[in-house]
This record gives structure tokens, sequence and C-alpha cells, in this order.
């Protein structure tokens, strides 16, 4: 595994770590993207996603996959204000900001990712910040790769102060696509750590599991080591790797409790992207340097050896014993009766 610096700076903006495959074996060449979102500025972040895009492609990848949030950002060490009973007027403006940051689904920004996919003719899995009226969702989108929107998966799960600004996902949106390059779906961050979403996305037939996050401790490796072994999968984990300077100066924006220990090269999120083969075995990363894009050739026959000593949902199920629901319909607050009657009426009509 080799680290390859840009030359200059009409040149490859970041670094890849590259690791060859057999080329003897179906493979497909597969990028995880480490890089900053450029936070309240979701125009200038898609531009930057698209030079990161173009980037991959050079080097030949067929499925890209950017960290959780990295279109709408994600707020590193915001509280937002809040505190049990009160929430304060900056607090709320902080919230009108990174609203006005998000993106519709279907909208602009997703049009133009969908663009940027076939453009490139890769596979693409982004992370975006979700605005649906006036709740957001930590979302991850995909796209083919000739320019289709495939669907989206919502965060069911946010993570402690995540929930103050985040909606909850549903069982309607856990896809796992299947492509032309195999089964592709995601799981976000702590998401990763809910047994039974993975026993859902393994039902499902996943094969390339990708795994955007904003964990960068050592422990994260771990757990996706683990769901490489559980699943009999690829995994593909993003991360951030974000400076204070990446985002807004005080006091526009504010890291709780450590601002004043943040210089503005300090490093708030360290990455660790990572790509890792269904036997366990670390194909490119963790990366913990600075902004890159990782690649390795993923052999898909390793995902029938694999499942030869393990297959979670099949030899080694026991449904007998163990077994699980998911309910996989939308939860909606609101359902008009109206609309029903009018769909009723309609068929007694023809």
């Amino acid at each position: 595994m080799s680290l390859v610096p840009a030359p200059q700076p009409d040149g490859p903006i970041f670094a890849e770590v590259d690791m060859g495959g057999d080329a003897s074996a179906p493979t497909v060449r597969a990028t995880v993207v480490q890089a900053s979102t450029v936070f309240y500025d979701t125009p200038a972040t898609l531009d930057k996603a698209e030079r990161l895009l173009a980037e991959a492609a050079g080097y030949g990848s067929q499925l890209v996959v950017f960290p959780e949030a990295f279109i709408g950002g994600y707020p590193r060490g915001s509280n937002f204000g809040v505190t049990i009973g009160n929430r304060t007027a900056k607090g709320k403006e902080d919230f009108r900001k990174y609203h006005d940051s998000a993106v519709d689904i279907p909208g602009p920004e997703i049009e133009r990712l969908a663009v940027m996919a076939g453009k490139y003719k890769v596979y693409l899995v982004m992370g975006v910040i979700e605005r649906d009226g006036y709740t957001l969702y930590c979302t991850v989108v995909f796209f083919d790769s000739l320019g289709r929107f495939l669907g989206k998966h919502r965060k069911i799960m946010p993570t402690a102060m995540e929930r103050i600004i985040w909606g909850f996902g549903d069982g309607s949106t856990i896809p796992v696509f299947d492509t032309l390059i195999g089964k592709i779906g995601a799981a976000i961050c702590w998401e990763n750590r809910m047994p039974l979403l993975r026993t859902a996305m393994y039902a499902k037939g996943i094969e390339i599991y990708c795994a955007p996050t904003a964990d960068s401790r050592d422990v994260w490796q771990a757990s996706m080591t683990h769901i490489a072994l559980e699943g009999g999968c690829f995994v593909l984990s993003a991360n951030q790797f974000c400076r204070r300077k990446d985002y807004p100066p005080p006091p526009e924006y504010l890291f709780s409790w450590t601002e004043e220990e943040l210089t503005p090269d300090s490093i708030v999120c360290g990455g660790g992207s990572v790509i890792i083969s269904p036997s366990g075995a670390i194909l490119a990363g963790p990366n913990y340097d600075g902004e890159a894009l990782i690649s390795a050739d993923l052999d898909m026959g390793e995902i029938a050896r694999a499942k030869f000593d393990f297959d979670v949902v099949g030899h080694y199920s026991r449904p007998e014993v163990l077994s699980l629901i998911v309910r996989d319909h939308p939860a909606k607050p609101v359902t008009f009766t109206s609309a029903t009657e009018k769909t009723e009426n309609t068929h007694k009509s023809l």
C-alpha cells in the first residue's frame, strides 16, 4: 500500500491510497473520499465534490463513497444553544443557517449529483443533510453510473445531540440496490452498531456495505472489521478530515467547551476512512493523515469464499429460534382519508 502525493497545484488535489487486487477475478474499483465540507456553503461543497469525483474517476473508480453529511455539513461541536427547558436565540439562528444549507430530495442539488455520476460514469454514494419541510434528516443518496437517482437511506437513529437537530428515519428507507457492480446499501455512523439494522441489510443480500461516518476513534475500526466478517461483505467507511478552519470562525460558529483550546489548524475530525474485505482483511486505510482518496480493488469472489465459512442469514441462521420482523412501510404522522376514498371511488367507477 502506498500513499501517492499530488505533484503540482493543477494535478490531483488529494492523494490516493492504492491497493491492487487479483486481476483474474471479477473486481470493482472502489474509492472512499476523506475530505471536509465547505460548511454553510452548499454550492462550494458541490463544486468540491465534483473535483473529487473527477479525480477518483481518473483513477478508474467505479464506485465512490463520500462521508456522512458531506453536503450540508456535520455540525461538530455545536450545541445549537440547547439546554433542557431552553433554546437560545443564537442557537435558533444557527439552525436556520443549517436548514438553509440542507438539500431537498428531489431538488436541484440531487439533480446535479445525478449529472455528476453520469458524467464520470461512477456509482455514487453521498452523505447529505436532507430537508423535508422544516425537519432535517441525516441521509445517504445513491446514484448509478448512468446518472440515475436510485434512492435514499435516512439515518434511523441519530446519536446523542444529533437527535436535537435531525429527525428519525423509518423502515421504508433501508434499501439495498442490486446494481451491475454488486448489491449496495449504507448505514450511517453509529447505526452500524445496531445489530437488527445490520441483519435487515444482510437479509437483503448486501455485498458492498457503505458506512459513512463521523467517528474517527480507533475503536471504529473494530466495528468495521466485525461487520465485514459478520456480513461476509465489503465494508467501505468514509469519514471527513476536518480542521477548525474548515468551519466558520468564532463567534459565528463555536465548538462548545473546546473553542478556547483550538487553533485554526487544530484537527477536529481525524478521518480513519477504510476499506475492508469480507474476510476482515484491510484493503486500504485507515488513513489519519489528511484529506485523501482511499481506493482498493474489490475481488467480488471473496464474498462467496467468506460465506462458505459463515452466512449470517443463511446456513448460520436459526430462524426457528431467532427471527426479525422489519416494518418497512413509511411511518406517516398524518393520513388523509379523502385520498383513499378518492382512489376507491375511481376503482368503483371503472
